[in-house]
């Protein structure tokens, strides 16, 4: 089956798809040095590197071009105040982002679509954002006499063998309309478990991340054997693993480290830190769950980032073993650019349970 990826970021979402055998027509990302990690991990996939505003309606994309669409479209809110609904969508322009998402969907007609977003989506403005896609997905009118049904969940990346306790809202659109969605949800699951008996088992940052040893300047090290089921699940046949590199920290941030412990943040330096962040300085617990893994693991005064027993926050390769991304994807750009694109990234464990969830539904 065909998938077109939007905002696809460096392709967490793609991934559980192209694992589960589906084909990434195209995907596309907005920013050029995030695409680029795309385009290199999936060189046969047509990566438009484009703002969606641009190419929604331009022709690029045509009816039947897609089985199914996937994609997080931000939504950054919109204000209700005095809202006025124009061309069948609330007028305001931060509300851009999932219309450019609905033409596409429009165009496309594609059985399915899989829409991610925040958590909170189900509260902004009182509900009001929610609301506002479940109508414009569901419209007759606006979708050409062929309306979606909706179907939702939040997801927690933990219960799918995660170890991070990452949150979000996952909205599934389908054509189909003949089937229990609570039901297909549990048979992905027992079908998944004949395939991967420990898919959904517990995680911690030990199994995820304790064989992977020193970080290096260039980030490249010899590839550890594995020793834990999900170690096992991400494994590469490659020689060396790429991206464990170590964020170079001042003397005053490194001292910090030193004196917090396992488990506790900045309120044990018994000093002002400037950060908004409750988890800021905060180090990790091997025998635990991450919390989510943001762009800004890079920062000790980002969250609770520092590694378990080293005095410095994770390295990028430690952050995408939390995220569960295969040990043969390799990040490029800056430091700032791969931060961001592993912390926006969906899981690809998630993912893929979705992958053969949609493939069910269809």
């Amino acid at each position: 089956m065909n998938v077109i990826d939007l905002f696809s970021g460096c392709g967490g979402l793609s991934l559980g798809f192209i694992k589960d055998g589906y084909t990434i027509k195209k995907a596309v990302e907005f920013d050029p040095n995030i695409a680029k990690t795309y385009k290199i991990n999936h060189p046969e996939v047509d990566v438009i590197v484009d703002d969606i505003r641009n190419i929604d309606q331009s022709g690029v994309f045509k009816s039947g071009d897609a089985d199914v669409i996937i994609g997080g479209p931000p939504c950054q809110g919109f204000s209700m105040a005095g809202a006025r609904i124009r061309n069948g969508f609330i007028d305001d322009p931060r509300n851009y982002l999932f219309k450019h998402y609905f033409n596409v969907v429009k165009t496309v007609k594609p059985k399915a679509f899989v829409m991610e977003n925040v958590k909170g989506i189900m509260t902004m403005q009182n509900g009001k954002i929610f609301e506002e896609i479940l109508r414009i997905f569901s419209d007759s009118e606006m979708l050409d006499g062929e309306p979606y049904q909706l179907h939702y969940r939040v997801v927690k990346a933990v219960e799918f063998g995660v170890p991070q306790k990452r949150e979000r809202m996952i909205i599934v659109g389908t054509r189909n309309t003949d089937f229990d969605f609570d039901k297909l949800w549990e048979q992905t699951k027992s079908d998944i478990l004949k395939d991967y008996p420990h898919y959904f088992d517990t995680v911690t940052v030990q199994d995820a991340i304790g064989n992977l040893g020193a970080t290096t300047i260039d980030g490249l090290i010899d590839n550890p054997m594995p020793v834990t089921d999900y170690q096992r699940y991400l494994a590469s046949e490659k020689t060396r693993l790429t991206n464990h590199t170590k964020t170079n920290h001042s003397k005053i941030a490194v001292d910090r480290m030193s004196r917090v412990a396992n488990g506790e943040n900045f309120t044990a330096l018994e000093e002002k830190i400037n950060s908004v962040h409750s988890g800021s300085y905060g180090r990790l617990c091997w025998s635990e769950q991450a919390p989510t893994i943001t762009t800004r693991f890079d920062t000790p005064a980002g969250g609770r980032f520092i590694h378990p027993i080293e005095n410095r926050t994770l390295s990028p390769r430690e952050a995408a073993r939390i995220q569960s991304f295969p040990d043969d994807f390799v990040f490029y750009g800056n430091k700032t650019s791969i931060c961001k694109q592993i912390g926006n990234a969906v899981p690809p464990k998630v993912s893929y349970f979705l992958a053969r969830l949609i493939s069910k539904i269809i």
